[in-house]
């Protein structure tokens, strides 16, 4: 006598409950276990082959949640892959754990969606029930009867193939990670099943996809020591699959079989099965004592796993590689990309200031000038534009240069007094055509400032970062400070007394958060669109940056967003320690 029973079904499924009624439908079905349900889980009807044998009936289901009733073990995963089988409207095929009471049975089931309207917010499941030698384990404290899966040999070929094929079809790692535990979890039958990544000589692997068969804790994206866990360290020195057996407490055990991933000989990840049990405390009923472990592993299971695992192994170095590949083609498509936008900005740098010496030469050679005076002028416009063409000349030169690895230094006694005098003498008469205040700010101290530098390259920096703000500001002013930190620095293999730093503020438009990684990239402009208003070729920041690292300093970039203005500073190295009225002290030396 069958168990089959539904409440106010659609015409589906009214045709379904026909077809199971019939004295062959079982036939046609095909299946031991059979049932619809809406997609949170309640049961619209219920057919069990054995469900006579453990007193249950459809009345005890029909219109129950699964929280009342026959359910997975793990409702939450069940749930997902409903949802998930819901809005791909895709069948899918799975093992799954089902508990009734203190009993548990496994299955192998086929969950389809049953299409109206173009949608579905039902479910056709139907399951062979899996035969296999019962155990025990724990849920919700209490012990119930188990059994975990096994694997025949013709089996076990034919779930390698479809491993292997799956992974093969995919250069996805998370798919690839993904589809591994899943077939691995739910063929075995294990408690819990998980794939790390490794890399070479690191002392962590991170959980990177799980399958949980029974209400775990998920350990995605948690980083294990590899020293501190059981069967770890073998499995990646050996490659060989490892089994352990634990009893963490009195009455935990769980029995591990760990198997690391590899390709030609290096591992790259792990993969680890884990089927566990709860023993009862010595005061409980004696008979359900456990001695010998919760899983005897058979050799065709550990082989399986060990194959599987060379496979998976393969299938990661593969995907890693396609990774790498497609990064690096990204890379070179951008480097290319910013090169061709460089090209065309400089180009028209270029021409503007040509355009402008033709232009006034032209008029010179004409004699188009009214007077000496105003010849006078246009030679001056034409030499403004030349040497407006050199420093775009040796800009690109100096990248040229810094990126051939010939940028060469000769360092020095560099005065700073002198040094900012030359620079406010260059731009402060740029800021007042632009009625932009100019403040220099220097050091309290009763001697000269000296640094370690280049002269020419670190006049250099200070005009590529002052021109640059008097460039985007045209409201406030700037703001040019020095301090000097006392803190012993090795640079050269010289002791030196301490760094200077050196900031350039101003208040113009500054640069939004997401944008100033671009900064200091090479042939990048935060904002192409700027080019035409501001000119510019994008060179300075980035030449600036390799100067000052060349000369034992580092560059920095602030800016709370667009409008709130930008502070650039840099360091150099003190050559002598000055005579301050007060300076922050470290007696540390720094490499």
């Amino acid at each position: 006598m069958s168990v089959y029973a539904s409440s106010e079904p659609p015409t589906v499924l009214n045709n379904l409950e026909s077809s199971a009624k019939d004295s062959c439908g079982l036939q046609v079905l095909g299946s031991d276990l059979t049932f619809t349900q809406e997609v949170t889980g309640k049961y619209l009807s219920f057919y069990w082959q054995q469900a006579e044998n453990y007193g249950l009936s459809a009345d005890q289901v029909i219109g129950k949640s699964l929280n009342e009733t026959f359910a997975p073990v793990d409702i939450a995963a069940y749930l997902q892959r409903v949802q998930r089988i819901i809005a791909s409207m895709t069948p899918e095929r799975c093992r799954c754990l089902f508990k009734h009471q203190q009993k548990l049975w496994s299955f192998e089931l086929v969950i389809s969606p049953i299409p109206s309207a173009n949608k579905a917010t039902v479910i056709l499941v139907m399951g062979r029930q899996l035969e296999a030698q019962s155990t025990s384990i724990t849920i919700n404290s209490h012990p119930v009867s188990y059994a975990p899966n096994t694997i025949a040999p013709v089996e076990s070929k034919k779930l390698l193939i479809h491993i292997a094929r799956n992974i093969r079809r995919t250069l996805d790692l998370n798919t690839i990670w993904q589809q591994t535990v899943d077939s691995l979890g739910e063929a075995l039958g294990v408690s819990h099943c998980i794939v790390c990544a490794y890399t070479e000589k690191s002392q962590l692997v991170k959980v990177v996809a799980e399958c949980r068969q029974i209400a775990v804790r998920s350990m995605v994206g948690n980083e294990i020591l590899i020293a501190d866990d059981a069967g770890f360290s073998q499995a990646l020195e050996t490659l060989e699959p490892v089994i352990v057996d634990q009893i963490d407490n009195p009455s935990f055990q769980q029995s591990l079989l760990v198997v690391a991933t590899y390709y030609q000989g290096k591992p790259n990840g792990l993969i680890s099965l884990r089927q566990c049990i709860r023993l009862p405390l010595p005061s409980q009923n004696s008979s359900y004592q456990k001695t010998s472990p919760p899983r005897q592993w058979t050799t065709d299971e550990v082989e399986l796993v060990r194959e599987i695992a060379e496979q998976v192994g393969t299938a990661i170095a593969h995907a890693t590689l396609y990774k790498e590949l497609e990064e690096a083609r990204l890379q070179a498509e951008e480097a290319s990309r910013l090169k061709s936008e460089f090209l065309a900005n400089t180009s028209h740098e270029i021409r503007t200031p040509l355009n402008g010496m033709l232009g006034f030469l032209k008029l010179i050679l004409e004699g188009m000038a009214d007077d000496p005076q105003e010849q006078e002028e246009f030679i001056k416009e034409a030499y403004g534009s030349a040497i407006h063409l050199l420093h775009i000349l040796n800009d690109i030169l100096d990248i040229a240069k810094i990126e051939a690895g010939k940028m060469e230094l000769e360092l020095g006694r560099v005065k700073l007094d002198e040094l900012l005098s030359h620079v406010e003498n260059f731009t402060k008469p740029q800021a007042e055509q632009k009625n932009l205040s100019f403040l220099i700010q220097k050091p309290d101290t009763a001697d000269e400032i000296i640094v370690y530098g280049n002269y020419k390259r670190l006049l250099q920096v200070m005009l590529n970062l002052v021109s640059n703000a008097l460039k985007f500001t045209d409201e406030g002013g700037i703001t040019i400070s020095a301090d000097v930190v006392r803190k012993k620095i090795i640079f050269q293999n010289q002791a030196l007394p301490g760094i200077v730093k050196i900031r350039v503020v101003d208040t113009g438009i500054g640069v939004s958060l997401d944008k100033q990684e671009k900064l200091f990239q090479t042939f990048s402009q935060v904002d192409g669109s700027l080019t035409r208003p501001y000119g510019g070729t994008g060179l300075g920041l980035t030449i600036s940056q390799k100067l000052v690292e060349a000369m034992g300093g580092e560059v920095y970039f602030f800016s709370m967003g667009e409008g709130l203005g930008s502070t650039v500073m840099f360091t150099v190295p003190l050559y002598q320690e000055p005579v301050m009225s007060s300076a922050p002290v470290d007696n540390s030396y720094e490499q």
